[in-house]
């Protein structure tokens, strides 16, 4: 089980969010009591006013080299445990590259 999935032209990505870190980051994976893989990330921002969420979908944005706009919170708006919506990202020339790049994140650590 990966911490991404298609659907449709969309990607879908499952983030363990730990906000207040001293530095931002994207790396490792963490998995749950049901098996399922999150991508481990740390942001600067507090989890205050949707602060936090900003933070990862930029740190995002950044890291695969997409358009910040294109990325949205689906669920886990207060909770650490967030799934994102990369509109575009389930295309296939784009799946191939985002999720090269995604599983180089969850090796890393």
């Amino acid at each position: 089980m990966t911490a991404w999935s298609a659907e449709g032209d969309d990607l879908l990505l499952r983030v363990r969010l730990t906000p207040g870190s001293a530095r931002e980051e994207i790396g490792g994976c963490w998995t749950d009591e049901k098996g399922a893989q999150w991508l481990s990330a740390r942001v600067r921002a507090v989890p205050e006013k949707g602060r936090a969420n900003a933070a990862l979908a930029a740190l995002l944005a950044d890291r695969l080299d997409w358009p910040k706009g294109a990325i949205s919170l689906e669920s886990g708006d207060t909770n650490r445990l967030k799934r994102l919506r990369i509109a575009g990202g389930g295309k296939e020339d784009a799946l191939a590259r985002l999720s090269a790049i995604i599983e180089e994140r969850v090796e890393a650590a």
